[in-house]
């Protein structure tokens, strides 16, 4: 298990080498039992071979792991002339959290986290938002676990702008899933980037994991044999993104 010190100084001194960084990131959801191969039903109703559960996050190293490669994905993709890191209600508020903390472990960069309540506060820290107030000219990253149908975007982006005059610099998730969105043609990320004008990214795609994990053993097994990926490619014949 890597300590809080030794994985953010490989990060660094990797530079620019995504490749070894998303493997290890791939690798770290296999691990934390986040991302599963099976038979599983979604929400959409869809029978999928994989699941992902950013919920399954739980300890103190797996989280700031995790924060350590939101911020270096969002350094890579974004930069970091922004103010402000948004997570929507409810698994983008410890995402924002720890996004946050990463940032400055990181790079030495002082940004703020806010995230919305489901419901305003109308007593003591009154309100709709969590953590920072957001102000006129703040440049804003938002912060999910995974983006399917683009919902909690559709809800929390239009709150965002309603707070202040802001401008959102990107959304970062954890994983795209590169599976057709509402339109029935593009995936959901790349639909969210056309529909509020703000670039999209994903620390990996599940196709990079596909590539990086068929025949390679993780944990001491395989959890992508050739079975596994001819119903990973049945899959995404039927509900692949164009």
């Amino acid at each position: 298990m890597a300590g809080l010190f030794p994985l953010s100084e490989i990060m660094v001194r990797n530079g620019g080498c995504m490749q070894d960084y998303k493997r290890e990131f791939i690798e770290f959801m296999v691990e934390s039992d986040v991302l599963k191969f099976g038979d599983f039903t979604l929400k959409s109703g869809r029978k999928s071979p994989f699941f992902m559960n950013a919920g399954a996050y739980v300890t103190g190293d797996q989280l700031h792991r995790l924060g350590l490669y939101y911020a270096r994905a969002i350094h890579d993709n974004f930069g970091l002339d922004f103010d402000v890191v948004f997570g929507p209600a409810y698994k983008g508020i410890p995402l924002s959290v720890i996004t946050t903390m990463a940032l400055h472990e990181l790079y030495g960069k002082e940004a703020r986290y806010c995230s919305n309540r489901k419901e305003a506060k109308d007593h003591g820290d009154a309100g709709i938002l969590l953590g920072s107030s957001l102000e006129d000219g703040d440049r804003v990253v938002m912060v999910e676990d995974v983006t399917t149908s683009g919902k909690s975007i559709e809800e929390t982006f239009p709150l965002i702008k309603a707070q202040a005059d802001v401008e959102v610099v990107g959304l970062m998730v954890s994983l795209n899933r590169q599976e057709v969105g509402k339109g029935g043609e593009k995936c959901a990320l790349d639909e969210v980037s056309d529909l509020y004008g703000m670039p999209t990214a994903a620390i990996v795609t599940m196709a990079e994991v596909t590539e990086h994990l068929h025949n390679r053993e993780c944990l001491g097994r395989v959890v992508i044999d050739d079975t596994m990926k001819a119903a990973i490619d049945a899959y995404y014949e039927q509900y692949g993104a164009k």
